[in-house]
């Protein structure tokens, strides 16, 4: 099997679009989808300058999706002086697993020179995964406590940063995996939140001083074209699953998704481009008003810890208070 490009021996066969390609061309069409993404979303805000750069935090794991996205965002954008970019690790307390992903984002993070700071459950909430998976106090998977801890770690530390961006390494397959989600349990206003979250053109979302604004420049490119793309580029990564890892609804529409893409190339392109289009229509429609708006829960701020919450203690505070008891 040949490069169609160059003649090249072909490390993969796209069947979506039927290119064969070799691992040059293969990493050059990566770095263009993702290149092309950053300008249709307006990444860079227009009036960034030297003097008051725009600041992106990138939450860097170790797996393939944030070590490339962190090495495609440094190789276009880490000599220019209108952005200043930090990388953010997590250790969630999981023995080995972390420790292990955590060397390959130090490694990463220095062959930068990148600005990369590490916080920890254990420093932050005095849990660990592994304590907390024993426990299980609230009997929910792993996944649904981990969510929760490191979304909130991922808003507060982008805000003590002065972020005015916060960058996931979400691929094609998550994003499909979410929007399949979001259609089959019915949430409409979950899919309009997604568009004004981390979806539209930041020109085009509604601003909030809630929460710091999320990209995911990585979500054109499929997950397997990640991973080749960290082996063609010998790229740090730990490629390992979290051995807590249990979404079992997930694992369902992951399983789903990948037969239709067998059957039917391109289906997870398709999914993106109409759940795209539907969730600009309906943040559309919700800014509008009527009852849809009406229904929206008033955000304040988590009696505990400060945290933007529709209720008066905010999820990680529940959760951390039904551990301590446990």
């Amino acid at each position: 099997m040949e490069c169609d490009k160059c003649g090249a021996d072909a490390v993969h066969h796209a069947a979506y679009s039927g290119a064969h390609l070799c691992g040059e061309h293969l990493r050059r069409s990566v770095e263009k989808r993702v290149k092309r993404r950053v300008r249709e979303d307006g990444l860079l805000d227009p009036d960034a300058t030297p003097e008051e750069p725009d600041r992106w935090v990138i939450g860097l794991s170790g797996g393939k999706d944030s070590v490339a996205l962190t090495r495609i965002l440094d190789d276009v954008f880490g000599e220019d002086p209108r952005v200043e970019m930090l990388a953010l690790t997590i250790h969630e307390g999981i023995e080995g697993y972390r420790d292990e992903s955590l060397d390959a984002c130090v490694e990463l993070a220095e062959d930068l020179s990148l600005r990369h700071e590490v916080v920890s459950y254990e420093e932050e909430f005095d849990v660990r995964m592994d304590d907390v998976v024993e426990d299980d106090p609230e009997n929910m998977a792993a996944c649904a406590y981990c969510g929760v801890f490191r979304r909130d770690l991922l808003e507060t530390y982008a805000a003590e940063f002065g972020a005015d961006k916060l960058l996931t390494g979400h691929n094609l397959d998550d994003e499909a995996q979410t929007a399949m989600m979001n259609f089959l349990e019915g949430d409409v206003r979950q899919v309009a939140k997604h568009f004004d979250a981390s979806l539209g053109p930041f020109d085009e979302r509604e601003g909030t001083d809630a929460f710091v604004p999320r990209a995911k420049p990585l979500r054109d490119v499929p997950e397997k074209e990640v991973a080749l793309y960290c082996h063609v580029r010998d790229l740090p990564t730990h490629m390992a699953e979290c051995p807590h890892s249990s979404e079992a609804y997930r694992g369902e529409i992951q399983s789903t998704i990948h037969e239709l893409e067998e059957n039917h190339p391109g289906a997870r392109h398709s999914i993106m481009a109409g759940y795209e289009e539907l969730s600009a229509l309906a943040a559309a429609a919700y800014r509008e008003g009527g009852d849809a708006a009406a229904d929206a829960p008033d955000l304040g701020e988590c009696e505990r810890c400060g945290s933007t919450t529709s209720r008066d203690v905010c999820r990680k505070c529940r959760l951390l208070d039904s551990i301590e008891a446990a």
